[in-house]
């Protein structure tokens, strides 16, 4: 069997357990792929690798790749993955939005993904960055929970599993999962280069097949152990903190989504969103999003039945 290696970047978190999972049982050598799974420190860091060929594929928040399409680099969105899991931390002395007026929100990057949705929870309570609340970009979520802990100055941010779970130990507060504040949430994703994509399509299947299958593999309730001692492992998580980062990975409605899907609606949220913030244009907002997303070959691997006649 030939084998192609497929450079692939991520950002460190519990997002990630079909990764880890197919590389320990291996699924994606299976089927003929060499992963060479890499981790970000930021989204710049993350779109400029796709961008410059240094990497082949990133699964991240796609509001990522329509700021990058929009920019001249034309991406594609090929599957699903999250909704994001995340949830809109704050330190242990605050109690309501309102109290973040003249405070400071902490992001990744000050203009894609998590920090919108932070923006987009706070512009419906009437708040407006720059004006209302100042914008520090951080990096990734692991650095920014870290933030909050050693900077009480740092007021929140938006934290996912294991970190949110973490904060809420050393004493921050959640003030709600972004879903239930905004609505639905098409983030993490995976997508390429439009040009490499369409370049390797047969590759990009047997890269879908096997990722389906390690998430398929994740979700079955016997191998539930396992998937705790990946997480740790990968983590840095204790037993306990592990455990609990797995039900909130498979909890439904919140955490990984079956099947990979896109979420249409979710995704539709992203582009007026965006437009709403200023990070795009009225018409983006009205586009149909098969500008940026192209499922043909997700549709191909789930109509061959990859998924389920692999991981009986």
């Amino acid at each position: 069997m030939t084998v192609d290696t497929l450079r692939v970047k991520v950002f460190p978190g519990a997002q990630n357990l079909p990764f880890y999972a197919g590389l320990r049982q291996g699924l994606f050598e299976a089927r003929g792929i060499a992963l060479a799974l890499e981790f970000t420190r930021n989204s710049v860091e993350l779109r400029d690798d796709l961008a410059a060929g240094r990497v082949d594929v990133v699964h991240t928040a796609v509001d990522n790749a329509v700021a990058m399409h929009q920019s001249g680099q034309p991406i594609v969105v090929f599957m699903g993955g999250d909704s994001s899991m995340n949830e809109f931390f704050v330190q242990a002395g605050i109690d309501s939005f309102a109290e973040l007026r003249g405070r400071v929100l902490i992001v990744d990057a000050v203009d894609t993904a998590y920090a919108l949705q932070a923006e987009k929870i706070l512009a419906d309570r009437g708040m407006k960055a720059g004006e209302d609340y100042r914008v520090v970009a951080v990096g990734a979520t692991y650095q920014r929970e870290q933030a909050l802990a050693d900077n009480p100055g740092f007021a929140a941010s938006i934290l996912n599993p294991p970190y949110s779970l973490r904060g809420r130990a050393r004493g921050m507060k959640s003030l709600g999962r972004v879903i239930d504040l905004i609505g639905r949430y098409q983030a993490t994703g995976a997508f390429a280069m439009r040009d490499w994509f369409g370049r390797h399509q047969e590759l990009i299947e047997r890269y879908i097949a096997a990722y389906l299958v390690a998430l398929q593999w994740s979700r079955d309730p016997a191998n539930h152990g396992i998937c705790a001692e990946l997480l740790s492992q990968y983590l840095d998580l204790d037993a306990d903190l592990a455990r609990q980062t797995l039900d909130r990975v498979l909890e439904p409605g919140f955490g990984l989504t079956p099947d990979a899907a896109l979420d249409r609606e979710g995704f539709r949220n992203v582009l007026r969103w965006r437009a709403e913030l200023g990070r795009g244009t009225a018409g983006d907002a009205a586009e149909d999003e098969t500008r940026y997303v192209d499922l043909s070959c997700y549709e191909r691997v789930m109509s061959r039945g990859f998924v389920r006649a692999d991981a009986v």
